[in-house]
């Protein structure tokens, strides 16, 4: 009996998030999907409860020291969890945005090809270490191994026209007349502030734009002891050019500085010396630069005794990204370009071959961004984690994955404070029989749509060239909706991103990222209602609208706004408790007796998108939140931050803003990403009420679901990268049924 428990991972009485009481056991060294509507506590069992307390459980294992430097995760709302392996976690999250992050580093791959190039390449010119971009030996002087050439157009940033006096003179936020960085020049006592930059003398203009840092001699009063002048040029360069700041401040950086290619290198990062190390007649950046599948053939045509041990190791690892559909990717690719699907597929290819066994292995949606034709690379990836021996757990709703499975978890019924129950365990087979939201939606085929709309107009593509277009020449409808499809890396965005340039009109362009969030954005302050709401607790109690805000004079005194009260333990953990004396809710106890209709702030602002309709009824903002309802949001609280949001529903939030539009252009990046089948019924039901308000709809999109509810298709492909970049179709999707061309036909027509 005891054996047969310890076959299975054992959850009793879970609570975290939305979760109601849910206890279950998971077979080990089996796949299980959890499935179920958007919001319905898949991921709040899946990943904050399982994972997080294996990862926890695991950290705690280690030096107090160790501990400080790993991630932190707080203990779970779970009464107790038995039989938990390690786990890993494969999500969507990116690398660390690092200029200097490639595919080839991130897999190790250039590490081993480094290596093979010191052992085997001709002539020697230093070991593995040289190879290196990021390694003073190896990296291009010119470009410090970045490949581009960053420069600085100094007429841009500075009015010569003006004196150090004059508003404007320096054309950055940090340098406005007064800020701190101003001061570092006016308060030098170098400058006369009342003369025109143009009337310096030479050694005036070499000090002010050029000087290394030095320590004044005689410096003002008003001087800080501990600073140092520096010249505005290496000040850009090192404060702002190469720093956060610049991309926090990316549109004003772009202003004053151009981006190319380095002439001395031409984007291989390493220096010529390096580059002159041939195997079989190619450098280590040619080989890094080929699509993997050419690098692969490359590497095996290398007969040298020294490179039999390297070389099935990087084949190894290649093909591990060959079969999970990465192929058209380079190991020159820069990990910033990555979307969040392929950084996930990457990190499924590191543990695709990976000795070790009897582990749990976590993924968030691993379809996202994949094309039918890849999910079956996909789940033969899956398969072998599973054959090695491990636990492979996934949060997911594609069709092909779900069958898959060995054991579902549906949960339910809906979403938010109506979900996060278990309404179904056991096999596909099953499921397909069980009265669930889920079941429903995968025994029902969608059929296609066989009416469509005729477009207003149309828009002429010429000779698109973008990244993997191969000058592609198209007409585009305006006034319906039109589905850009084809395979993952086949140059959908591209397409759609060279329209945008070109076409001189708006284009609303819908992605998962750049919603401008922060960790105090909530739905009410992004919807701009927030403000309204304290205004109507201001004016039934004749107070101040600043009472009700937990950032300012609303705010609890013991943990100031916060909730919690965090404890610093040295090399420990920090550990957060409840705040004592707010409870929680972040309001200090003389703004909690204030009410509205019955109800305090926090209680309010606690409310569903769903409640606060109902609650505040006739009240003008109440249109605002009505759009999130429109967008399968309703479950959202007012007060829920922003940065708990999947990419998917900050896309939907960000759409719900431009529902009233008319007459628009719409460009939307795979906003199915993440949704339930029931969800992207909703979805494309608003899709066809913006189509008959007047505006045009660009759908980059892999759903067939959606696909066949599109008035025009353009296929794009027939592989990714290289392999891409050409028209295969352009019509209708029932006119794409005939289509010999298209690599989507075969899969639209057997989901008839």
């Amino acid at each position: 009996m005891e054996r047969e428990n310890q076959e299975y991972i054992s959850i009793v009485n879970a609570t975290e998030n939305n979760l109601k009481h849910v206890s279950l056991k998971i077979p080990k060294k089996k796949i299980t999907v959890f499935t179920g509507v958007s919001g319905s506590g898949k991921s709040s069992l899946c990943l904050d409860t399982i994972a997080a307390e294996s990862r926890r459980e695991l950290n705690v294992t280690f030096p107090s020291f160790v501990q400080q430097f790993l991630p932190k995760y707080g203990r779970p709302e779970v009464e107790r969890m038995e039989n938990l392996p390690v786990t890993i976690v494969i999500d969507q999250k990116k690398p660390v945005a690092n200029s200097r992050s490639t595919v080839g580093t991130y897999t190790d791959i250039y590490a081993l090809l480094r290596l093979l190039f010191s052992r085997v390449g001709k002539p020697f010119v230093g070991y593995s270490d040289s190879f290196s971009f990021n390694h003073p030996s190896g990296k291009c002087e010119r470009c410090e191994g970045l490949g581009v050439v960053t420069e600085l157009d100094i007429h841009k940033l500075v009015d010569f026209d003006k004196c150090l006096n004059d508003e404007g003179v320096i054309q950055w936020p940090a340098f406005t007349t007064g800020a701190w960085r101003w001061k570092r020049y006016a308060y030098s006592g170098l400058f006369d502030l009342d003369k025109k930059i143009k009337d310096y003398s030479k050694e005036e203009m070499d000090l002010f734009l050029y000087s290394p840092q030095i320590r004044l001699k005689n410096p003002p009063a008003n001087w800080p002891k501990s600073a140092k002048y520096e010249g505005i040029y290496p000040r850009m360069y090192r404060s702002i050019i190469t720093s956060k700041e610049g991309q926090l401040h990316k549109k004003e950086l772009d202003r004053i500085v151009s981006t190319f290619t380095c002439p001395e290198c031409h984007g291989a990062r390493l220096n010529a010396k390096i580059r002159s190390c041939l195997i079989n007649g190619k450098n280590i950046c040619e080989v890094s630069d080929m699509p993997i599948p050419e690098a692969a053939e490359f590497i095996r045509q290398i007969d040298d005794p020294l490179a039999r041990d390297i070389k099935t190791e990087i084949l190894k690892r290649m093909n591990a990204l060959i079969e999970i559909g990465l192929s058209y990717l380079s190991l020159s690719r820069g990990t910033d370009t990555l979307s969040g699907g392929e950084a996930q597929r990457i990190k499924i290819a590191r543990y695709i071959n990976s000795p070790l066994t009897d582990m749990m292995y976590v993924l968030d949606e691993p379809s996202v961004g994949l094309h039918s034709r890849d999910i079956q690379n996909l789940k033969n990836s899956l398969i072998k984690l599973k054959e090695h021996g491990n636990t492979v757990m996934i949060v997911e709703h594609h069709r092909e994955v779900i069958a898959l499975a060995d054991h579902i978890v549906d949960m339910g019924p809906e979403a938010g404070i109506n979900g996060g129950q278990i309404m179904y365990q056991g096999s596909y087979e099953n499921l397909l029989k069980a009265d669930t939201v889920t079941g429903r939606m995968l025994r029902t085929k969608t059929p296609m749509k066989m009416e469509y709309r005729k477009p207003t107009g149309w828009y002429q593509v010429e000779h698109a060239k973008l990244h993997n277009l191969k000058d592609l020449s198209i007409k585009l409808p305006l006034g319906v909706m039109t589905v850009i499809a084809g395979v993952a890396g086949s140059g959908k965005s591209s397409l759609m991103e060279y329209f945008m340039s070109q076409y001189s009109g708006e284009v609303i362009s819908i992605r998962q990222k750049d919603i401008g969030i922060n960790l105090r954005s909530t739905p009410a302050t992004y919807l701009d209602i927030a403000d309204a709401i304290r205004a109507l607790f201001a004016k039934a109690n004749h107070v101040a609208q600043a009472y009700f805000s937990f950032n300012s004079k609303g705010a609890c005194p013991a943990c100031q706004g916060k909730g919690v009260i965090i404890s610093d333990m040295a090399y420990m953990d920090s550990i957060e408790t409840v705040c004592e004396v707010c409870h929680g809710t972040r309001y200090s106890e003389e703004v909690l007796k204030y009410q509205y209709k019955g109800k305090n702030i926090a209680e309010v602002m606690d409310m569903t998108v769903r409640q606060a309709i109902q609650f505040f009824e006739d009240a003008d903002f109440v249109k605002k939140l009505d759009t999130l309802v429109q967008v399968g949001l309703g479950y959202l609280h007012l007060n829920q931050s922003m940065t708990t949001l999947s990419g998917g529903e900050l896309q939907r939030v960000k759409l719900a803003s431009k529902l009233d539009e008319r007459g628009q252009i719409f460009i939307l990046d795979e906003p199915t990403d993440g949704l339930h089948l029931d969800d992207i019924r909703r979805l494309m039901k608003l899709f066809n009420r913006m189509t008959d308000q007047g505006n045009t709809l660009f759908i980059i999109e892999h759903s067939l679901d959606v696909m066949k509810d599109a008035d025009y298709i353009v296929e794009l492909g027939p592989g990714g990268g290289l392999a891409g970049g050409s028209l295969l179709f352009a019509g209708t999707p029932k006119e794409m049924l005939e289509a010999e061309r298209s690599v989507t036909r075969e899969y639209l027509r057997e989901s008839l």
